[in-house]
């Protein structure tokens, strides 16, 4: 099993057993209702902020991917000059 599937399952049931214990706690619908809004207020936000972060790091695995391709481009240029160098 995977750590990020392992993550992803840890997170899912954290959720699951906070929705529960709220449910089931003893408190006036209405305060059930504000715990479930600001626990899925704080999810959002959380949730934002890990699409934030793996977007950063796309971002800059891409970056890198770019630049290792251009010195390989680079490179491979520099052989075919000089292969055509020395035919010559």
């Amino acid at each position: 099993m995977s750590v990020t599937r392992f993550l992803a399952g840890f997170a899912i049931g954290a959720v699951i057993g906070a929705v529960a214990g709220v449910l089931l706690a003893p408190q006036s619908g209405e305060e059930t209702r504000e715990k479930l809004g600001q626990m899925a207020s704080d999810l959002a936000e959380k949730t934002d902020e890990t699409v934030q972060d793996i977007k950063r790091k796309a971002d800059t695995l891409i970056s890198d991917a770019q630049e290792k391709s251009e010195e390989i481009m680079g490179k491979l240029q520099d052989m075919l000059n000089k292969d055509k160098t020395e035919e010559a």
